[in-house]
C-alpha cells in the first residue's frame, strides 16, 4: 500500500466540535474529502446543517449535525449517545469548538474570565473526556484538541490573557491524557494555529488594523488558510500517526520562531 492509500481515512467515524464554520467546517470537509463519516457538532444547529449538507454533496460521504453547548456534559453525554447510534462507533475527536476574548488585564472580569476558560479549557475536557471513555472500550482511538500559538507565545498588540492562558491548559490537558491513556491505545495530541484567515476574521472591521500589523509579523508575510491545517488534521486522525501522542504542532507561518 502506498503513502497516500495509508493517508486515506475510510471507515472513520470522526466528529468535529466548533464544526459549523471556520477552521472547524474546514476539518470537517477535509476529513470527509479523505474518506471518513463526520459529525458537525455546534451550538448553531442550522448552520451546522448547512455545512453537513454541503460535506456530503462534496463528498458522498455521510454528514449529521448536532446540536451541542459543550460547557454541559448531559449534552456532551447526548452527542456521543447520538453519534453512536448513528456511525456505530467513534474513532477520532477533533476537540475545535471555542471563542475569543481580548481586553486588558486590569479591565478583565471574573465572569468574562471564567466563559473562555469555560468553553475553551473546560468544554475542550469535557469533550476528551466523553470521547475517550468510548476509545478505551474500543480499543482505541484518536483525540486532537486545538490549541494555538498563544499558548506558546504573547501576542500583541491584541491583549487576550485569558484566551492564552485557557489555550496553554488545553496543551498541558492533552499531554497528560495522552500519557494516561498510551497504554489504552488512546493517543491525544494537539494542534496550535496561528493567525488564520476565516471568514469571521476577514468580515470584522475592527481588525483590519491587526491583520495588517500580523501579516508584517508573520516570517512567510500572510495569514494562515484554513486549507493550511488539512494536512496535520488527516495524519493525526490516521493510523499513520500511531506512534505520534502527546504532541503539539504549530501552524503558524513560523511566527513563534520570532
Amino acid at each position: 500500500m502506498g503513502i497516500l492509500e495509508k493517508m486515506r481515512l475510510d471507515e472513520k467515524k470522526i466528529v468535529v466540535t466548533g464544526g459549523a464554520r471556520g477552521i472547524g467546517e474546514q476539518l470537517a470537509m477535509s476529513l470527509s474529502e479523505a474518506g471518513a463519516e463526520v459529525a458537525i457538532v455546534d451550538v448553531d444547529i442550522k448552520a451546522a446543517q448547512k455545512t453537513a449538507k454541503e460535506i456530503f454533496q462534496a463528498t458522498n460521504k455521510k454528514a449529521i449535525a448536532i446540536k451541542t453547548d459543550i460547557t454541559q456534559p448531559d449534552e456532551i453525554n447526548a452527542m456521543i449517545d447520538t453519534i453512536l447510534k448513528e456511525f456505530g462507533r467513534l474513532d477520532v475527536a477533533f476537540c475545535n469548538a471555542g471563542i475569543g476574548h481580548v481586553v486588558a488585564v486590569e479591565d478583565d472580569t471574573l465572569k468574562n474570565w471564567s466563559n473562555v476558560v469555560n468553553v475553551n479549557l473546560n468544554g475542550a475536557f469535557l469533550t476528551a473526556q466523553a470521547a475517550g471513555k468510548v476509545m478505551i472500550k474500543q480499543g482505541g482511538g484518536s483525540i486532537i484538541n486545538i490549541a494555538s500559538m498563544s499558548a506558546h507565545i504573547t501576542n500583541m498588540p491584541q491583549k487576550e490573557c485569558s484566551y492564552a492562558a485557557s489555550k496553554a491548559g488545553v496543551i498541558a490537558m492533552s499531554r497528560n491524557m495522552a500519557v494516561e491513556w498510551a497504554d489504552r491505545n488512546v493517543r491525544v495530541n494537539t494542534i496550535s494555529p496561528g493567525y488564520i484567515a476565516t471568514d469571521m476574521t476577514l468580515n470584522d472591521p475592527t481588525l483590519a488594523p491587526l491583520i495588517s500589523q500580523w501579516e508584517k509579523l508573520i516570517p512567510v508575510r500572510r495569514l494562515g488558510k484554513t486549507e493550511d491545517l488539512a494536512a496535520i488534521a488527516v495524519y493525526l486522525a490516521g493510523d499513520m500517526s500511531s506512534y505520534t501522542t502527546g504532541a503539539d504542532f504549530r501552524i503558524d507561518g513560523g511566527y513563534t520562531c520570532l
